[in-house]
């Protein structure tokens, strides 16, 4: 018989929702992806790259040209210079380059700090080298990180500290105050950082994205994960890429070129091209806030108590007002009984801890927004 690595795991949170969404008809703000469709003017540039003959595989660590745009985005907007030859790779989505950076660094007995509530892919990758996770329970709320006890849960098998920011599903920021304390936690006891930044394009109320690449010592010992997809609205696409200091970066690229070695080849030329002109991505926080805004003042005389996302295309609706069930109960009953679909949040933290909250996805067009407005008013 063949033994599990993984015994205890089921079905993402993710799959069951949208696949009750879908046997309930239920509008679905459950998955993260916009329900719009990307720049039509993205999707030709694609079109051209395959009728030009880009069909076959890309470079290992991605197309240079597409690299090079990287560096300078990075350069122009936090101050890092990276080497677009030895410190770039481009990979099958953030998930697949947080895979690549754990499978190189982690090996069994090590202990990884992450930060919970936390996106579904942390753990079970740490487990599967044979590391162990130790979460950091983060609490409404704002969610935001208690460095003195980081601090007391860093062990001599500690290896390794896992960020996101903007966070998923708070909409936290880390701040400025705590990058510095992030950077010289790991200067102290010498641990490498991965920091999840697939969101960076997406700010609320004038906060800046507080890359790690904007802090040198934190830099030096960083693998920086990002997203294409979530940037440019098509996540069918994964497409994402990893940016590191050299050192790591050879130990990555390890992983990476058994793992896909190359990802697809006429969306990076297109990608190129596109990131070309930085209002692309510069203007997408203005485009998201609006539809945060618009969605939230839908809801002003809805139960819920609501604190607005500083950033991500998610909210938070903590419903202690409206039921005392716990947060999956009252995501299935909405689900069934009120044709909306969300997701509960205690999957994803520390022993399911409970704080009676969903999150919904607004990346979503306005009518989509009105009617999800209009069922949740009703509670």
């Amino acid at each position: 018989m063949i033994e599990s690595k993984f015994p205890n795991t089921s079905e993402s949170i993710f799959s069951i929702m949208s696949k009750m969404a879908n046997d309930h008809d239920a509008i679905n703000l459950s998955q993260g992806f916009p329900n719009f469709e990307s720049d039509p003017v993205l999707i030709e540039m694609v079109h051209k790259a395959m009728v030009d003959g880009h069909n076959q595989y890309a470079p290992m660590p991605g197309d240079l040209k597409l690299r090079q745009a990287i560096v300078h985005k990075i350069e122009h907007l936090y101050g890092k210079k990276y080497n677009e030859h030895t410190e770039v790779t481009i990979t099958a989505g953030a998930t697949q380059a947080i895979f690549c950076a754990l499978a190189a660094i982690l090996s069994k007995g090590d202990e990884v700090i992450i930060f919970t509530p936390a996106y579904d892919c942390y753990e079970p990758t740490i487990q599967l080298f044979g590391a162990r996770s130790v979460p950091i329970q983060l609490k409404p709320p704002f969610f935001q990180p208690d460095w003195e006890e980081v601090a007391e849960k860093i062990t001599e098998r500690t290896k390794m500290i896992i960020i996101n920011t903007p966070h998923n599903p708070s909409g936290m920021l880390f701040n400025e105050e705590d990058m510095i304390a992030l950077q010289e936690l790991s200067e102290k006891h010498d641990l490498v950082v991965v920091s999840d930044e697939v969101y960076e394009h997406i700010i609320f109320d004038g906060y800046a994205h507080q890359s790690a690449s904007k802090f040198p010592q934190l830099a030096e010992r960083c693998f920086i994960t990002a997203s294409f997809g979530k940037t440019f609205h098509n996540t069918g696409w994964k497409m994402g890429y990893c940016i590191a200091p050299e050192t790591l970066m050879n130990e990555f690229r390890k992983v990476h070129q058994y793992n896909v070695f190359c990802v697809n080849h006429p969306v990076q030329k297109a990608l190129a091209t596109y990131l070309e002109e930085p209002s692309r991505y510069l203007q997408l926080s203005d485009f998201y806030q609006q539809k945060r805004d618009y969605f939230l003042s839908l809801l002003t005389e809805s139960r819920f108590k609501i604190v607005p996302a500083k950033g991500t295309y998610f909210q938070l609706l903590d419903y202690s007002r409206i039921s005392s069930e716990r947060d999956i109960e009252f995501a299935e009953r909405l689900t069934k009984d009120h044709k909306l679909a969300t997701i509960p949040t205690s999957v994803f933290n520390t022993l399911d801890e409970d704080f009676k909250q969903i999150r919904v996805c607004f990346a979503k067009t306005e009518e989509t927004l009105k009617r999800a407005a209009e069922l949740l008013n009703t509670l």
